[in-house]
Formats: structure tokens, sequence, C-alpha cells
């Protein structure tokens, strides 16, 4: 007998079978376990009869309970395993639930997908949800090239990862990536009034990791003290480098104008108190900060990395800069704190693309499709439980 090293964790003893089997690294406070859950919440659940496996399980994880309340099943796979325990427990579950599409929601869970298909009818569909060769690089030399390669079918949610996929010379690429771009609650995220507040309210939103370079956000603090504009930022989202930011916030003598702050379930009283939001990233897919914060009206100042450029309309919903252009992201900053009535227009012009192009019945509705394309064909009955199989 196989030591089983994965187990239902929502609440139910029963085995059950699905459509769809989504793996996923964590369901903590990210930007692809928020769309995972904007995708299971918009669909027909009956219908697709989707489930979700977890790969590193963490009970206090933030989307956990919004997935339970859906009633979706979960699933764990142990976190005392090794890698390669755990592609094994993964196949078993496959073969258990006999879904008939596999989504990997995780570069780095690619490969498992992949592998967990092979002599069952499921297709393996990957996910590629930031730029494309950092990714490769994130994961490791050989996880990374594995990851890229298999599924052979893969999802991005920006049209920079999929263009650097398509002309990558490397044999590790995926034989065909599909665009699905991010979407936003407009409901939840709804249009907020223009504050008008002395000092001006700055946010960001993101990890403290040293992909989103907080330290330009810094450096632009001190910038703007120098030239004597009333501003305070607050950078949301704690993470292992907050007390590096600490530190240098001190160096740079602008402990007083930001505040490092963690994690927050609320961010659209964040974006509601706010001016408006600064991306400063490295790397980027299609960011959710930037989109919220359209959604509820606010400009936004970013760098051109991922699909930033398509989401944010220069001069008109905000402001894009180059990424390492230090200088200009002082410019663009110091402008809206100059001028309230343009920031407030471009916070509209927002909110109205956000209307137009973010809405989540379109994410749905191109995630099913892309399954298609990767060799879906949806089964119109699926049977009892009774010819579940499960390799123990």
């Amino acid at each position: 007998m196989t030591k089983r090293v994965f187990s239902r964790v929502d609440g139910s003893n029963s085995p059950g079978m699905c459509r769809l089997l989504y793996v996923v690294g964590q369901l903590h406070t990210g930007g692809l376990e928020r769309q995972l859950y904007y995708l299971l919440r918009s669909m027909d659940r009956v219908r697709y009869s989707p489930a979700v496996a977890v790969w590193h399980y963490d009970e206090g994880a933030v989307h956990l309970p919004l997935i339970r309340a859906l009633g979706v099943p979960l699933y764990s796979i142990s976190n005392d395993s090794s890698r390669v325990s755990k592609v094994r427990a993964f196949r078993r579950l496959v073969r258990q639930l006999q879904p008939e599409v596999v989504h990997s929601c995780d570069f780095h869970t690619n490969v498992a997908a992949s592998w967990a298909v092979l002599g069952t009818r499921a297709v393996a569909v990957g996910s590629i949800r930031s730029g494309f060769e950092w990714a490769k690089r994130e994961t490791g030399p050989l996880l990374g090239r594995l990851s890229a390669r298999w599924p052979s079918y893969q999802i991005c949610n920006s049209y920079s990862a999929a263009a650097s996929a398509r002309t990558s010379q490397s044999f590790f690429v995926p034989r065909r990536c599909d665009v699905v771009s991010n979407g936003v609650d407009l409901e939840a995220f709804g249009r907020c009034p223009a504050v008008k507040a002395t000092p001006a309210r700055i946010v960001g939103l993101g990890y403290l990791l040293p992909v989103k370079r907080w330290d330009r956000l810094l450096r632009a603090a001190r910038e703007l003290t120098r030239r004597g504009l009333d501003h305070k930022i607050e950078i949301f989202g704690g993470g292992p480098l907050r007390h590096v930011l600490e530190r240098q916030a001190q160096e740079l003598e602008v402990s007083d104008r930001v505040r490092l702050l963690d994690h927050t379930d609320d961010v659209r009283k964040v974006l509601a108190d706010s001016s408006f939001l600064v991306h400063t990233s490295e790397s980027e897919g299609c960011p959710n900060a930037v989109m919220e914060a359209m959604a509820c009206g606010r400009a936004v100042v970013a760098t051109d990395v991922g699909d930033i450029p398509s989401l944010v309309e220069d001069g008109t919903t905000g402001f894009v800069v180059r990424s390492g252009d230090q200088s200009m992201l002082v410019e663009r900053m110091a402008r809206l704190i100059s001028d309230g009535k343009l920031c407030g227009r471009m916070g509209e012009a927002a909110r109205q693309k956000a209307e137009r192009e973010f809405g989540l019945n379109r994410v749905v509705q191109q995630t099913l499709t892309a399954y298609r394309r990767a060799g879906w064909k949806e089964q119109r009955s699926r049977t009892s439980g009774v010819e579940a199989y499960l390799e123990d």
C-alpha cells in the first residue's frame, strides 16, 4: 500500500468527483489566489463541479474560508512530504477525482499537473502569471525549465508574458499559450468619491518582496519631501523585506512620511481613503492592485512592466513610467500631488475603463474557451462515484 499524502479539508469525507481540478501553491493573499477565488465564485459550480488541491496547505490562509464558503471541495497535499511524494500524491488524487481538466494556477506546479494527467483523459493546463523569463529564473534552473515546457498548453494573465514565451528561442517553452487577463469584482471595488486630502495619501499594495521594488517609492518620498510637497505613503502587504525597508526609510529620513503595514482584507477602504496608487514593480503580469485602484476611481502611477501599459492609459487614467526611471517616477507623483483636479479626472477615467474591460464574466468565459483550445471536450453528464479510481 502506498501512503496517501493528500486529504480532503473542507469538512467532507466524501471522495467526490469533479470536472475541473485546480492545483494552487497556497491560498494566502496573492493576486493569483484572488483570481482563482473570483473564477470559482463566478462560474456555474453545479455544471462544472470544480475542486481545489493546495500544494502548501495552511489552515490560516486568507482565501481558504472564502473558497470553503462556495462549497468547493478542497484537498491538501501533505506539507511533510518531499516534492516527489507530493507529485505522486497529486497523481493519485487526479485518478480518484477523474477531472476533465487539471489547471495548475502556479508556475511551479505546472509540471506536476502535466505528469498527473498521463494515462488519463484529463487535459492539463499550465499558468504563467508574471514575466515568463522571470518565472523560469525564480522557480529554479530545473523546475523552472520543466514548468515552462509542460503542460504544452498554458494560460498567461498578460500579453507581455505570452509574447515572451512565443518569441523565446529556448526548447523550454509551451507549445501554445493564450491570454486570459485578470478581472475585478466591480461591485466590491465600486467607485469611490475623490479624496481632497492634505497631505496627499499615496498607497502601495503588494508583498514586501524584492521584485516589487518598494525601495523606489522610499527614494521618491525623499525627493518629494525635498521639494516641499506634503504627502504620506502607506504600503500594505507585509513580507520578508519589512525590516530592511524600515531601516532604509530611517536612512533616507522619511520614516515620518512612510508607513509599512501588514496585509489588509479591506483593500477598498484603503483605496477609498487614498489620493492615488503607486506601483513600482520590476516584473509583473496583470497586477490586481492596479486594476482594483482603477475600479475604485483612483489614478495610478506605475512602471511599464507586464501589461501595465495596456491597463493604465498614460496621461488619461494615470501615468506609466519606464522601470528604473526614478526621476520620472518622482515627476509623475509630484504632478498628481500638486494637481488634485487632474488626479480626480484620471480616477474617473480609470473607473470608466474598469467598467468596460475588467468584469469577471469575461474571465470565466475566456478561461473556459482556453480549456477547449487545450483539447477539453466537455462531457454533458458524469457517472457516479462508483467508478472513481483510487490508486492506493
